[in-house]
């Protein structure tokens, strides 16, 4: 019986890919630019599964790929999937939610700490041979117990970062999201303020939003005017959710203490970037899952509802569950 042929696009661990291949005809493809692969374009005709990381599902890709049944993301976001577009394909999109939330959480939480005391900077001073006496009071971080973080997106990972910031550190805790989650309020104290009021109170100011056309530029100038000069701004979510311009004129002009970024409006990020050449940036290459047992249990997940998918089930993890209609034998089908 001929094998099912199956994409991996990017980050996909060997041991799940090993694993894809006794079962499927798998090709590989790592970092390309996929409408310009004459070799990708090739293989998609004849693709039935994509399983990956971040590849641009639109409808001129759907369009050459006249067998495709389903497309997995290896992680939570699904912001690179026209999900309107596979729909109307009759493509199934899933992704790994449950899996990733407190590794992020505590990659988050680290690069607060870091940007806080100023860590990489002080590790480099010293490994550069700079630390020949005791440091000097510009050379002080900022505490992070008992200070007040605000919380914008208090989804599960925000949640998360909550737990760490009342539980770990006595903070207390402000949040904005577009409903009450009241389980965080119960456990961790939160109080839900309106963003601006966030903005203007918060010591540590943390982006967990995801993206979409709401959250897309939603802190700029504006908002950096609003925050204390005090302040420190971390962004967990997606780069294109603050404007980098801003941000770094906020920094240069010391209307922010400092900012934490794990994500970038272009990644990977040019190494001309702005944001690298400032002192009072931490900046990580996109880390918030990138521990061993977290890719691994992600691309485990992904490949689950990539198998479910490819065998007519309906998967655990599918987005656009509008596909499926339930029949009378309670089976799915599309």
């Amino acid at each position: 019986m001929k094998k099912a042929k199956v994409m991996v696009y990017n980050r996909v661990s060997r041991e799940v890919q090993e694993k894809l291949k006794t079962r499927y005809n798998v090709v590989n493809y790592q970092h390309i630019n996929p409408l310009k692969h004459e070799l990708f374009l090739a293989d998609l005709k004849d693709t039935e599964g994509i399983i990956g990381l971040e590849l641009p599902v639109t409808e001129e890709l759907l369009k050459q790929a006249p067998l495709l049944k389903i497309v997995c993301n290896v992680s939570t976001g699904y912001n690179n999937l026209d999900i309107e577009a596979m729909t109307k394909y009759s493509v199934m999109a899933t992704n790994t939610p449950g899996v990733l939330e407190e590794t992020t959480a505590d990659a988050v939480f680290g690069i607060l700490i870091a940007t806080a005391r100023r860590i990489p900077e002080l590790h480099n001073y010293l490994r550069s041979g700079g630390w020949k006496q005791y440091l000097t009071h510009d050379q002080f971080g900022v505490n992070v117990h008992h200070k007040t973080i605000g919380i914008i997106g208090m989804g599960t990972i925000g949640s998360l970062i909550a737990k760490r910031a009342y539980g770990g550190f006595n903070m207390n805790v402000l949040y904005h999201n577009r409903t009450r989650n009241e389980d965080a309020e119960k456990r961790y104290n939160a109080t839900y303020c309106e963003m601006d009021t966030l903005l203007t109170k918060a010591d540590f100011i943390c982006l967990m939003t995801p993206l979409t056309p709401s959250t897309r530029d939603l802190i700029g100038k504006r908002e950096f005017d609003l925050m204390k000069r005090s302040a420190i701004f971390i962004n967990g979510s997606r780069g294109a959710t603050v404007d980098e311009t801003a941000l770094v004129e906020a920094l240069k002009q010391k209307k922010i203490r400092a900012a934490g970024l794990d994500v970038y409006r272009q990644e990977p990020v040019n190494h001309d970037n702005e944001l690298l050449q400032l002192t009072n940036v931490v900046t990580t290459p996109h880390i918030g899952s990138s521990t061993y047992e977290t890719e691994l249990a992600m691309s485990k997940l992904a490949a689950q509802n990539l198998n479910e998918g490819l065998s007519g089930k309906k998967p655990a993890n599918l987005i656009n569950r509008e596909l499926f209609i339930q029949t009378e034998g309670n089976e799915y089908e599309i």
